[in-house]
């Protein structure tokens, strides 16, 4: 169930960096590699960090699954996004989901709550991140006006909390979860921004 709900993630990451190459004027292969780094850069940069095999190298879905969701983007990529909006749905659970596991997995590798918090971000964002150095863009990250990176760190700071208080499992990482994705939700829904420096208007 675990791998199930991690590919569902990855596919719709991967959707999101296939549709960047379609802005981008990018060939399939220009789509491919975004669609890859963005699915799985962040576990990638995470696993290295911790010194084990990356799990992406370790299954066949998890490199096959990003390039289904490239066919889908270069055959129907105005109908994606056209739909865009219900998958950012998806990428809200997505980033719950792997801002969770992340910092469990972190956790379970011996890192502080503080480093494993960070370690879980990097997880949920980090692919993104790449993606847009790759494409020549700021990364959001370092504008995150929409509230993406913040609720992957309330997330992963929840998990980090609960692990000090003697709460581990899928519990606790089932909250954590969906505490990232409920703030994520929110503020698509009722447009929060993050706010800018004093004197600088919208």
């Amino acid at each position: 169930m675990a791998e199930l709900l991690d590919l569902v993630g990855i596919f719709v990451f991967a959707l999101s960096g296939a549709l960047m190459g379609v802005r981008k004027r990018l060939d399939v292969v220009g789509m491919a590699v975004l669609a890859e780094i963005t699915a799985l850069g962040g576990g990638i940069v995470r696993d290295l960090v911790l010194n084990v095999r990356p799990t992406a190298f370790q299954s066949v879905g998890y490199v096959v699954v990003p390039l289904v969701a490239t066919v889908v983007v270069f055959f129907f990529h105005p109908h994606v996004a056209r739909v865009m909006p219900a998958i950012l749905v998806f990428d809200a659970a997505g980033l719950g989901l792997f801002c969770a596991v992340g910092t469990a997995k972190a956790l379970e590798y011996g890192l502080s709550p503080l480093h494993a918090t960070l370690l879980g971000v990097t997880t949920a964002v980090g692919g993104g991140m790449l993606r847009d150095m790759l494409a020549g863009e700021i990364p959001t990250l370092l504008y995150d006006r929409q509230l993406y990176a913040l609720p992957a760190l309330l997330g992963s700071a929840t998990l980090a909390g609960l692990s000090v208080a003697g709460v581990y499992g899928w519990p606790a990482t089932l909250a954590a979860a969906l505490l990232a994705f409920g703030l994520r939700f929110a503020a698509m829904r009722l447009n929060w921004r993050a706010p800018l420096a004093r004197g600088l208007g919208e």
